[in-house]
């Protein structure tokens, strides 16, 4: 007897029941597909594929009662999408309660208002495709004030029809209640699961912006610790949830050995922090570690190194941020945490300058990649997806920091600590990129006169320990070169007075910090003109634009490499706005113009445009 060949599935059915399976799986569904009817019975909502006459008639797709049974029709042949928008439209009438006896009305103003607020939702969420013709733009009207309104002048044309009963509405009536202010028989409390389903789908919603799904929809498998906390940060924790949102956990047991992190580190660059995930550190230790290398990259410690010793600034910053945690009570501590209570409220460069003092001691200290290793990484580790930012990460950082205190202050999360603030508020007025390069090259070149320590001259704090000697600070005695630079100044007609002010302002102001008594100042536009060593804070009140044509720099630089009162070893600064002669400087050299000039030469100093 020959086999008998099986019936094509009917693609219908096979979407009917996909769409089922994927609203089964979306968070804010699944508590009405199990829902609490008595102390030990359970029920939930089922949509079953029909032949039924009367929704034929009313050409009706699917109806919903109150016990959560959904009757679609076969006659309506729809993709997939489009039965997720109507099953979905179903359980969300029982979930906003539309068929709770206390409120159920018979009217068919009742059904289209309810229907109309449903299919708002639904496109709010972006649940499915519709499969009818609905109106552009659906009116933003409480389904109340709607209800009252529709009751009195009629349901526009327009907005009839707009659920998925067709002629006829989609609410079959509910049972009748037992009493006053009951709940039907039997009737589960909808709305409460649905309320359970909402808080779902809001945490799957902050799992998927952690990375820790990769949809709604999609089962979250087994979560690290480290996968909580930082999902944690993007939920609950506003100050450090722009930030966790943006940062990658490279959680690589190999990468760790390899790179020597005992617990973790980070690369401000590429957005990664690195975990040992043979840590055991459970999730509330995890999050003080997270936080920890998140303040570290937002607040650029690796770039505020400066002539300091990496590890030691390293150090440091471990010292001031973990201070802050405990502070903040952000998650515990990990053991052999790095925490000094009297260290409190310094900054880390103070902190630093404390610390500095017993390097042998101090060499010995871990941070949270080990002992004699900074946590904070110049470059990201070769571990695969290494994406970058992309974008400046000044910018970045600063926007993510004060986005989150922002949030922090608007909410009233509580208490940070007034370093942090500081730090923080700093970050609000960044320096002008040609400011802070600029300020690097006075350190370099314009250092200031360092003091030492002496046993000749005793310490403050000898009272404290008469028999321990401590040293104090001191001057050296001897007369000592004071530190100057040289300015070589285009007062010619073409240069801006805005941009003059702007230049002579920070070089004012930097040389003022680096305790420079007076600077070497030659005006130049047609000829040289030698003012002398000025104060520097009289050099910007000297300047005058004389307007005398073209600008020629070489007289007045060849002045001050000549002159026998200026040091061969002080560097010369050029402001210019790049019409001039070209120029030879045969000694350390910079030069500042606007953003918009050229130079008519190849520089060999480094050049800082001015905006």
């Amino acid at each position: 007897m020959g086999s008998r060949k099986r019936a094509p599935a009917d693609p219908n059915v096979a979407a009917f029941d996909a769409a089922w399976r994927k609203l089964t799986g979306h968070p804010m569904f699944a508590p009405l597909l199990s829902t609490q009817v008595g102390p030990w019975q359970r029920a939930g909502a089922r949509a079953v594929l029909v032949d039924d006459s009367q929704l034929v008639a009313a050409k009706a797709i699917a109806v919903v009662d109150a016990h959560g049974a959904i009757r679609a029709s076969k006659a309506h042949r729809l993709d997939e999408d489009q039965w997720s928008w109507a099953l979905a439209h179903c359980l969300l009438h029982l979930g906003f309660g539309h068929l709770a006896p206390d409120r159920y009305a018979t009217d068919p103003a009742y059904a289209d208002a309810a229907c109309l607020a449903v299919a708002r939702f639904q496109r709010a969420v972006k649940l499915g495709t519709e499969p009818l013709l609905l109106p552009a733009e659906l009116p933003a009207t409480d389904e109340s004030v709607l209800l009252r309104q529709w009751r009195h002048a009629g349901v526009p044309a327009e907005y009839a029809g707009c659920g998925t009963g067709g002629h006829a509405p989609d609410l079959i009536p509910p049972p009748p209640s037992p009493g006053t202010g009951g709940a039907g028989i039997g009737v589960p409390d909808w709305q409460a699961q649905f309320a359970v389903g909402l808080s779902a789908a809001a945490t799957a919603a902050v799992d998927v912006a952690g990375g820790a799904r990769r949809s709604l929809t999609d089962r979250a498998s087994h979560r690290q610790p480290w996968e909580l906390a930082m999902s944690w940060f993007v939920s609950s924790y506003p100050l450090l949830g722009a930030l966790a949102s943006r940062f990658t956990l490279v959680a690589d047991a190999k990468l760790a050995q390899r790179w020597n992190i005992t617990i973790a580190a980070v690369s401000p660059a590429a957005g990664e922090i690195y975990l040992n995930p043979l840590r055991n550190l459970s999730s509330m230790q995890w999050r003080f570690v997270l936080a920890h290398e998140m303040l570290h990259a937002a607040l650029r410690h690796g770039d505020r190194i400066g002539g300091r010793d990496a590890y030691l600034w390293n150090v440091a910053a471990d010292y001031v941020i973990n201070g802050w945690l405990i502070e903040m009570d952000v998650g515990e501590p990990p053991d052999g945490l790095l925490h000094d209570p009297q260290l409190a409220g310094m900054s880390a460069e103070a902190v630093y300058d404390q610390i500095a003092k017993d390097l042998r001691r101090l060499r010995k200290l871990a941070t949270l990649r080990g002992t004699g290793l900074g946590d904070v990484l110049g470059e990201p580790l070769p571990c695969n997806g290494t994406p970058g930012h992309r974008v400046d990460l000044d910018d970045f950082y600063r926007r993510a920091l004060l986005t989150g205190y922002a949030y922090h202050q608007q909410e009233g999360r509580g208490h940070l600590p007034a370093g942090l603030v500081d730090e923080i508020r700093v970050l609000e007025q960044p320096p002008l990129p040609w400011d802070a390069k600029l300020a690097r090259w006075f350190d370099e070149y314009v250092p200031s006169p360092q003091r030492a320590r002496s046993y000749a001259r005793p310490s403050r704090r000898q009272a404290s320990t008469p028999n321990i000697p401590r040293p104090g600070w001191r001057w050296p005695d001897e007369p000592v070169p004071r530190c100057t630079f040289g300015v070589v100044l285009d007062t010619s007609g073409s240069m801006n007075h805005e941009l003059l002010g702007k230049a002579l302002g920070a070089i004012a102001s930097y040389a003022i910090a680096r305790d420079v008594p007076a600077a070497r100042v030659v005006f130049c536009d047609a000829h040289p003109y030698d003012a002398g060593y000025l104060p520097v804070e009289q050099i910007a009140g000297r300047v005058r634009v004389r307007g005398r044509g073209g600008t020629v720099l070489q007289p007045g630089i060849h002045l001050l490499e000549t002159a026998p009162d200026f040091p061969t070893a002080a560097p010369i600064l050029l402001i210019t706005d790049g019409y001039c002669d070209v120029v030879r400087i045969r000694r350390e050299h910079a030069f500042l113009i606007p953003e918009a000039a050229r130079l008519p030469f190849t520089p060999r100093g480094p050049v800082f445009r001015l905006r």
